[in-house]
């Protein structure tokens, strides 16, 4: 099998060399800790992690959306276009009221939804997500007064294994369903294709020539 910095470099060429030499140390250190410790499992991980991080490119939740993209993406939270241009391009904005009393946060006046937005290479959100995770990985609520812990390297790959092992995905992955793998992570099949795309590109290039 080839080494991991090959494969990721061949399956997902808009990551830099940069990025894949910074993760791949704890991606090798941390998926056999949560049990992502066969080919099949970790192919699915990783070809997740790749869509979810844009190819390890962000660890941040980009919330800087157009009134268009506010429409489109947060239609719900967004009924009229008048709201929507009243928060365009206002992230911060943006997060409180999308991810306002819901996930363990408060209101959209505690800024909880900008605090507790997206973040690690398996984007964690909202209050009780961080909890669950800070007690499972540090045995105590650090990440609620810090959450931008998992926005280093480290952290961002153990929150997104924890997360992983935490809804039992390897089980999804076993059954190779990577629809429901999909499901489980992102609450529908968005992005679907580009999952599939690295999940295939991952299992060309683990095996032979790169």
């Amino acid at each position: 099998m080839n080494p991991l910095n090959e494969i990721l470099r061949a399956a997902a060429p808009n990551a830099t060399l940069k990025n894949i030499i910074t993760y791949e140390q704890y991606l090798n250190e941390l998926m056999p800790k949560y049990g992502i410790d066969t080919t099949l499992r970790q192919r699915h991980f990783l070809a997740q992690l790749l869509h979810e991080s844009g190819a390890f490119n962000y660890v941040s939740e980009n919330m800087n959306y157009s009134a268009d993209g506010l429409l489109k993406t947060f239609g719900k939270y967004f009924p009229t276009r008048a709201e929507a241009e009243h928060y365009a391009r206002q992230p911060d904005k943006i997060a409180n009221r999308v991810y306002a009393n819901r996930m363990g946060n408060g209101s959209e006046s505690t800024g909880d939804g900008w605090r507790y937005r997206g973040r690690g290479l398996i984007q964690t959100t909202g209050k009780d997500n961080y909890l669950m995770a800070s007690k499972g990985m540090f045995g105590d609520e650090r990440l609620l007064w810090m959450p931008e812990i998992l926005e280093q390297p480290e952290y961002a790959v153990e929150s997104a294994c924890f997360f992983w092992k935490a809804n039992n995905l390897n089980a999804l992955a076993d059954r190779d369903d990577i629809v429901a793998v999909t499901r489980r992570i992102n609450g529908g099949t968005n992005g679907l294709n580009d999952r599939q795309k690295y999940y295939h590109a991952l299992y060309r290039n683990e095996y032979g020539n790169v």
